[in-house]
């Protein structure tokens, strides 16, 4: 258990609390959270707010974790592992999250956890036949615009709010055209290894 590998786990940590902090039933708790009014129409709810500044903390750890681990040559297998588990289990829970309480359109977290499930299951084809899969331009920028859409989310959209300009809805759609272009890249870069197939002989005694 490495700096990165301590600084990915932090991660899951993080996730775990804004999991629970945007799921806890504070009102049948009988506690009163704190909500700001910004103007007339718009009232902030602080959890969201705290939520929002977590998980910016945990995103920034992803640029952290893989930075010390490329500088100092700490790159193991297991932290490729789990750098890839945390950084899904930091994004997807909380998108489904916001598309339950009504913040997003559950298209979103659909086609964003799909685009993942067929991804990751290209690329463990083609690892187990020798292929690594590295990440695309697209997929880096999916992913940028895929954390400022969630964060903008849960800071309420503000300031773009007070101008009426929907920018957090706006990242999270190109997020999701992004999640869907490069998936299918993905999948051109790879087919070659996902339709070869190589059968073995098998002999009966």
């Amino acid at each position: 258990m490495n700096l990165p590998n301590k600084i990915t786990m932090s991660r899951i940590v993080l996730t775990i609390f804004i999991i629970v902090l945007l799921l806890f039933p504070f009102d049948a708790a009988g506690i009163n959270m704190p909500k700001l009014f910004v103007n007339e129409s718009l009232v902030v709810d602080i959890t969201y707010v705290i939520a929002g500044v977590l998980f910016i903390i945990a995103s920034l750890t992803d640029f952290v974790d893989g930075y010390i681990a490329r500088k100092y040559n700490l790159v193991t297998d297991f932290g490729k592992m789990i750098d890839a588990i945390a950084d899904k289990i930091l994004v997807n829970p909380i998108l489904i999250i916001l598309a339950a309480k009504g913040f997003v359109s559950p298209l979103i977290p659909v086609i964003i956890v799909c685009r993942d499930s067929i991804v990751n299951s290209i690329k463990m084809i083609a690892g187990s036949k020798g292929n690594v899969v590295a990440a695309i331009k697209l997929g880096k920028l999916k992913t940028a615009c895929l954390m400022t859409g969630i964060v903008l989310t849960l800071f309420y959209n503000l300031p773009f709010e007070l101008l009426n300009l929907k920018v957090s809805d706006a990242l999270l759609i190109v997020a999701c055209v992004l999640s869907i272009i490069s998936g299918i890249e993905y999948y051109n870069m790879n087919k070659k290894f996902i339709f070869d197939e190589k059968t073995e002989k098998i002999e009966v005694e």
